[in-house]
């Protein structure tokens, strides 16, 4: 199957650093987090994307973003714990990772972080996210891990369709 060229870099953000939208895509799927970082941006027409950011403003209306540049976190609480809102019904490690990242953003920026929660709203659920020696670790892997996949030189395979589903690289990928 021929494939459209994707767009040509830059690669991660401008200054080459990674985001939590970059996490997230590291761990559903590599090939998004490789368009991704390369200037395709599908998400952009996507419902479930919207449905998302909806959520995200409609919920915790008096928190205000933190905007750290190549990231942004929903809120950090006094005690610096990062919290982040999903619209999920399901956790997913994906969104520990982020929250980890953002973990790791922080202290890099001088702040001692305790750690973080992530909230699904729509199922009334809280998941914590501890910050110690150990999730540091895991989110300097996982930095190492996505910076990896956007160095290579060609897109990572595609997951099986039924990974795909919801997904808006589907019709990149999948081209149906």
């Amino acid at each position: 199957m021929n494939e459209p060229a994707p767009p040509t870099p830059p690669l991660a953000d401008e200054d080459g650093a990674l985001g939590g939208v970059h996490i997230k895509y590291l761990h559903h799927c590599p090939r998004q987090l490789w368009l991704y970082s390369r200037g395709y941006r599908p998400e952009q027409r996507s419902a479930l994307v919207a449905f998302g950011e909806a959520v995200d403003e409609s919920t915790y209306t008096r928190r205000r973003d933190v905007d750290l540049g190549e990231a942004k976190i929903d809120w950090v609480t006094t005690g610096a714990v990062v919290h982040e809102t999903k619209s999920s019904r399901a956790p997913s490690p994906a969104h520990a990772a982020q929250v980890r990242h953002y973990c790791l953003l922080l202290e890099r920026r001088g702040v001692a972080v305790r750690g973080g929660t992530v909230h699904y709203p729509l199922i009334r659920r809280t998941t914590d996210v501890p910050w110690d020696a150990a999730a540091r670790a895991e989110a300097e892997d996982t930095e190492a891990r996505a910076a990896a996949v956007i160095a290579t030189q060609t897109p990572p395979p595609r997951l099986p369709r039924a990974g795909c589903r919801g997904c808006s690289y589907l019709d990149y990928c999948w081209g149906d």
